[in-house]
């Protein structure tokens, strides 16, 4: 018996033929599309980049040694006093004193500061030998206003008059004398760093009373024994802030061969120590204190050919090469001979290489 077939069966599977034919004949035309699009032409490359390169200058070159240092007042120093008594006055931490103002006071009378550089070792009085003592006393009573002669070494009835003058303006007792504590000399107006004692302490002895510093931002810095010859004063320096601004120093003072004891309680090594005073006092001005490093120069070569360091290539068993950039772009390498090396940069003598060559740099 032969089997019947619906309609609407019939319909369903000639759908479903034309469905799979449109999904085989989409898959066909995919794989052509496929394959078409991999026989297509590749895109070139693009070019090479050009090498780097720099520019062959001819200039200065400077040799340094770098050191580190401290930006701050200089290093504090102790301030004691031969009077003894009761200390009955004390400064402020960070107070500036200047010239003919007080220190401290012992038992209700002031300690001044005077204007010298040779410290007060004795007696100010009538009949006392002549020395450069007294005129830094009568130097300094003169700027304040109270001694009217030409300041000289010998102690005169011109000396007494202007110290009870100035005794006087203190309102203290006008004896013409000065006893050995009652002022203290420094070559310039002072900062209190610290002070090391309290109201009601005894004065007297070794014992500090404040630790002082001057006005003046310094730098500070320890070389190393070997170094002492790269370090002399007048000399002048370049100091990198920690901001990466760079700024030039003048050294003011070098100091005797010390011991320093090593941080974090190491082995004490010789250091020299040196100070720097800044040639822009405005430079790193928001700074109280900083670590920076300075710059000491050594050897220079005077208007000579530089390059980069990354420029020179060892060339057989002791020459010497860079590449030259020609104008269409190919190079060439020359033989060259180095000499001083600086900051990155090295000093270079030879044939076939002058000032506005462009060297490929092949150590970046």
């Amino acid at each position: 018996m032969g089997v019947t077939t619906h309609p609407a069966s019939r319909r369903k599977r000639l759908g479903l033929i034309i469905s799979l034919a449109a999904v085989v004949a989409i898959g066909a035309g995919a794989d052509f599309f496929v394959f078409r699009g991999g026989s297509a032409a590749a895109d070139p490359p693009p070019p090479a980049a050009p090498p780097p390169t720099a520019e062959v200058v001819r200039q200065t070159l400077q040799e340094t040694i770098t050191a580190q240092g401290k930006l701050g007042h200089g290093e504090a120093r102790d301030l004691a006093t031969a009077l003894a008594g009761i200390i009955t006055g004390l400064p402020a931490g960070g107070a500036t004193i200047g010239l003919g103002q007080t220190l401290f006071s012992v038992d209700n009378k002031p300690v001044t500061l005077m204007r010298g550089s040779i410290p007060a070792w004795r007696e100010f009085t009538s009949g006392m030998d002549k020395g450069p003592d007294i005129k830094q006393l009568e130097q300094s009573l003169a700027d304040l206003g109270f001694f009217g002669g030409t300041p000289d070494e010998k102690f005169t009835a011109a000396t007494t008059t202007a110290i009870k003058k100035w005794q006087k303006s203190q309102s203290q007792e006008q004896t013409g004398t000065i006893a050995l504590g009652t002022i203290v000399f420094e070559p310039e107006d002072v900062r209190v760093n610290s002070v090391e004692t309290v109201l009601g302490s005894r004065a007297g002895g070794e014992k500090p009373i404040l630790t002082i510093t001057g006005l003046g931002r310094k730098i500070t810095t320890d070389l190393k024994l070997a170094q002492q010859s790269i370090a002399i004063v007048d000399g002048k320096v370049t100091v990198n802030l920690p901001d990466g601004t760079k700024t030039t120093g003048t050294i003011a003072s070098v100091g005797t061969p010390m011991s320093r004891d090593g941080e974090g309680g190491g082995k004490a090594s010789t250091v020299i120590p040196v100070e720097i005073i800044l040639d822009d006092p405005a430079a790193g001005a928001g700074l109280q204190e900083a670590a920076v490093s300075i710059d000491f120069p050594t050897k220079s070569a005077e208007n000579v050919l530089v390059v980069p360091v990354g420029a020179l290539t060892p060339d057989g068993k002791d020459g010497y090469s860079v590449e030259i950039l020609n104008a269409d772009g190919t190079t060439k390498k020359v033989s060259v001979t180095p000499g001083l090396f600086a900051g990155g940069s090295v000093e270079i003598t030879g044939d076939g290489v002058a000032e506005g060559d462009q060297v490929v740099i092949l150590k970046l």
